[in-house]
């Protein structure tokens, strides 16, 4: 099937994030056989497949999509994908396909285009457990029903093999829900007959586009070239370049084993893979060996609990900032007793926290000993409860001692610089990732449903 190396043009990391028109009639030129690119990542948390919306806005997808689309169709090869809408379950890719098909239409397109859906039913994946075909990946423990049922959406993450049965079928455009990033680049040339160990390899690579070169703000995409044997990397802008070390490095990326990746269906292995430095802007690569194993796809679902309210001030009392971790104590162990005092027992089991912003709220944890005193802090109160009215409640018991604790009981009241007014913001449900899962499967495509729409036909969903 091969007749020299198979080309995938990557535009960007994910779609939306900004394709280059330059960088794309680059990756034309050098010979593309397909665009492919993820759309989407469990990055940014579990609302957005739990609501079923995209982090990126309509209009910057729709631009990306433009320029993709009009490539695809000018250089007559299929563009792919991935984790549409940026959760992949079935709305996101709907609002994605409803783009897509209002891009052709502007631009006098007719192409057909195969929609892969893999949100589960909840009775279907009960059906999954109790055949003990449902396994728990680290920390979590066995799936049970009460679980599966508290989730707003799940998916099934798939691999290639649904993308190449859609290109097998004459896809010129294929939007996918979620999907592992290296799967969507990986399918064309593993249609193709190239290196499966090659294939894989490649796509990881490549899955963030530019981040694999030397200087990732230098261009928005790379061109991989995948054969019998290894692959090539080079990034899609003349200016910037490729080393052994930027392209290897990128297995560490999301990635806890920097030599072995598991994929559904089987693992890949680089360990006795050679990085080479072909010319000034691009790498060869050679030795990625793929492994098969049974075929898992990983369950993803999400779903809200509670609810929260938050607060945020900020300080500059040189009395807080010179012991911010007595500060932190103090403050904490007095607004759960305002709580305890004032509301009871009806705020039933709520939540409180604080988060230092510029002394440890992103870790949490204590700074060491002799740590310099910061120059202010932003403190956000964060209340979570059973209710939104509960919540709210919390805060605005906690208010005033909130924005006027004081760190010498003896001397005036202080006032925090408050953010807003009112102060107390509802910030609506807590969205949480229940599942963390895999399903073992005898047929990749069996938790797969696949919609075809031929404009050529006048078919629009």
């Amino acid at each position: 099937m091969m007749d020299g190396p198979i080309k995938i043009l990557v535009p960007t990391g994910s779609l939306g994030a900004g394709a280059r028109e330059d960088e794309v009639r680059y990756g034309i030129a050098r010979g593309a056989h397909a665009i492919a690119t993820d759309a989407g990542s469990t990055d940014s948390g579990a609302a957005y497949l739990a609501l079923g919306i995209s982090k990126n806005n309509r209009g910057s997808v729709k631009r990306d999509l433009t320029i993709l689309m009009r490539a695809a169709a000018d250089a007559g090869i299929p563009l792919i994908v991935g984790t549409s809408g940026q959760a992949g379950g079935d709305r996101n890719v709907d609002w994605t396909r409803d783009i897509a098909v209002e891009v052709a239409k502007e631009l006098g397109l007719r192409p057909k285009i195969a929609l892969l859906y893999c949100e589960q039913e909840k009775e279907t994946l009960k059906r999954y457990n109790g055949a003990g075909k449902v396994r728990p990946l680290p920390p979590l423990g066995a799936l049970d029903d009460a679980t599966i049922d508290a989730c707003d959406h799940i998916v099934a993450v798939m691999g290639p093999e649904p993308y190449i049965a859609a290109l097998a079928s004459g896809a010129d455009i294929i939007l996918g829900g979620r999907t592992t990033d290296t799967a969507v680049l990986a399918s064309f040339a593993l249609l193709k007959g190239a290196s499966v160990g090659a294939s894989w390899h490649a796509a990881k690579i490549a899955e963030c586009g530019g981040q694999c070169t030397v200087s990732p703000a230098a261009s928005a995409g790379v061109l991989i070239s995948i054969g019998a044997d290894g692959f090539e990397v080079e990034p899609l802008s003349i200016e910037n370049r490729c080393s052994p070390e930027s392209v290897s490095a990128h297995m560490l990326y999301e990635n806890s084993n920097p030599f072995l990746l598991t994929e559904p269906g089987g693992v890949l292995d680089v360990t006795d893979a050679v990085y080479t430095q072909l010319d000034a802007r691009r790498v060869a690569v050679a030795g990625s060996v793929w492994k098969h194993q049974s075929y898992t796809m990983k369950l993803e679902g999400a779903g809200s609990r509670r609810f929260q309210t938050i607060m945020l001030i900020g300080i500059q009392d040189p009395h807080v900032l010179g012991d911010v971790d007595a500060f932190h104590d103090r403050m904490l162990a007095a607004l759960y007793d305002r709580v305890h005092k004032t509301i009871g027992p009806a705020a039933g089991d709520f939540h409180i926290s604080l988060r230092m912003y510029g002394w440890n709220a992103v870790s949490g944890d204590r700074p060491p000993p002799g740590t310099p005193a910061p120059r202010e802090i932003g403190v956000l109160f964060v209340a979570t409860a059973d209710s939104q009215e509960m919540a709210s409640q919390i805060a605005k018991a906690c208010n005033p001692y909130f924005f006027h604790f004081p760190v010498l009981m003896d001397e005036e009241l202080p006032s925090y610089g408050f953010a807003f007014s009112p102060a107390d913001i509802d910030r609506g449900p807590v969205y949480e990732f229940l599942l963390n899962h895999v399903v073992e499967l005898e047929d990749p495509m069996e938790l797969v449903r696949t919609v075809w729409i031929d404009m050529a036909q006048g078919e629009v969903a």
